[in-house]
């Protein structure tokens, strides 16, 4: 069952984060972060996309709106966006635009390799790492 629930969360310390200081809270958390930036007053029609999105902004502001599932949120330096995917969102940017960094989260399907497919876990070994 996939979960569409969108995760906000905002920026507490008292001073502004830096670019370095958000790739290394993203890198922290396994993703390798692009950066993206908009222009003033740009606007995005809803959409969806196929991957969960993680999405941290640098400098500005963004507001996505949740026509399905929820409010609009507005989005200011240190804050980020845990977006899964297929959820329709669109986005309005901020009178001084935006700089964001962004990393798609990659769904991780575990088989069993096709050795073990007639095999129960009960006759599996594991091996310490």
């Amino acid at each position: 069952m996939q979960s569409h629930i969108i995760h906000i969360q905002k920026w507490t310390h008292a001073h502004s984060p830096t670019e370095a200081e958000l790739t290394a809270q993203m890198m922290s958390e396994g993703l390798s972060p692009y950066k993206w930036r908009n222009d003033p007053l740009e606007v995005f029609a809803a959409h969806e996309h196929i991957d969960e999105k993680v999405i941290y902004v640098v400098s500005g502001s963004i507001t996505f709106g949740f026509p399905v599932e929820g409010e609009p949120t507005t989005l200011y330096p240190g804050d980020r966006l845990g977006l899964p995917a297929g959820v329709l969102h669109n986005a309005a940017v901020g009178a001084n635009g935006v700089i964001c960094l962004e990393a798609k989260r990659l769904k991780v399907k575990l088989r069993r390799p096709s050795t073990l497919k007639n095999m129960s876990l009960n006759q599996v070994r594991l091996l310490p790492l």
